[in-house]
């Protein structure tokens, strides 16, 4: 077993979820995940709390996808946050889940007042007759990947960045909407997204492509994350994007929305006219990305 929060399920993350699927079938045993939800900070800490990568069923998306087919989600409340490190090892990993090897992160913390560590398991491994020791670190351009590195990546709009190390595009999932259709009457109709997840790039203008079930495709795009300016003053955050080659109704439809290339900063325009130019110049560019990189071969998550 591996425990952890597994937000965003990053290379790290991939490294060690795989290798306890191979271990198990080394031994002849199930290899399984333990998780949590909440994310113990948004209970204990909640004005610490960071937005997350991914939402919990994104969460397990994405670890099956590593041939991990078991998965327990720990409802994380406060009487668990007051168990002891060693009554959640002793009573919950051995007696209850007959445990035969457990792996954790090396700067994960379990039990009451953060108590458990790998040390805590190796001994008590040692005492119980079980095995554990911390997952290997994988770095990544000379530091070590990592949820809060990733989100920083996002928040920034470093979405290439980011890629690198989830081993995948960003990518958001959500209801498309009706909006003010203002999109098409500049002559570049969009998808107004309602975003699912916590955390979404900076706002900008950005390569990206859309999964959309009813069609069974992934259809290539360019997106705007922002307020609108040109537009609008002191408007809500949005999220559309412009499908390069679709014309079709999906309101209420959920989507998937990765995150390619960043283009741009947002910016506002003395008119609507230089916008309407500059949403040509963007539609451009992500068209001769597609071009140059066939969406078929970008290997896009879908659901």
């Amino acid at each position: 077993m591996t425990i952890g929060n597994f937000d965003g399920v990053h290379l790290g993350h991939q490294a060690i979820l795989r290798y306890v699927v191979d271990r198990a079938e080394e031994l002849g045993t199930a290899a399984s995940t333990m998780t949590f939800d909440p994310h113990p900070v948004k209970l204990l800490r909640p004005r610490m709390a960071p937005r997350l990568l991914s939402n919990l069923d994104q969460r397990l998306e994405l670890i099956e996808r590593t041939g991990m087919k078991t998965a327990l989600v720990v409802p994380f409340t406060h009487r668990l946050a007051r168990m002891p490190a060693e009554d959640f090892v002793r009573d919950v990993l051995v007696d209850r889940l007959g445990i035969e090897e457990a792996y954790i992160g090396a700067n994960f913390r379990f039990g009451a007042d953060r108590g458990g560590d790998v040390a805590l398991l190796e001994r008590m491994g040692r005492e119980l007759g079980f095995k554990a020791a911390a997952s290997p670190i994988v770095e990544l351009d000379g530091g070590v990947v990592s949820s809060t590195r990733v989100r920083q990546a996002v928040a920034d709009g470093r979405v290439e960045e980011a890629a690198s190390m989830l081993g995948r595009h960003v990518f958001i999932d959500g209801c498309v909407l009706e909006g003010k259709r203002l999109g098409r009457k500049l002559g570049f109709p969009t998808l107004n997204i309602e975003v699912e997840n916590e955390i979404e790039p900076a706002c900008g203008v950005y390569v990206s492509a859309v999964h959309i079930p009813s069609f069974g495709r992934t259809f290539s795009s360019v997106t705007n994350v922002g307020t609108r300016p040109t537009v609008y003053e002191n408007s809500i955050l949005t999220i559309e994007t412009h499908l390069l080659d679709f014309t079709a109704d999906v309101y209420r439809e959920s989507v998937r929305l990765f995150f390619v290339k960043r283009l741009r900063d947002e910016v506002s325009f003395p008119s609507t006219v230089q916008l309407m130019a500059q949403i040509q110049k963007d539609v451009e560019a992500s068209r001769l990305y597609f071009l140059q990189n066939s969406i078929e071969d970008l290997d896009f998550i879908v659901p």
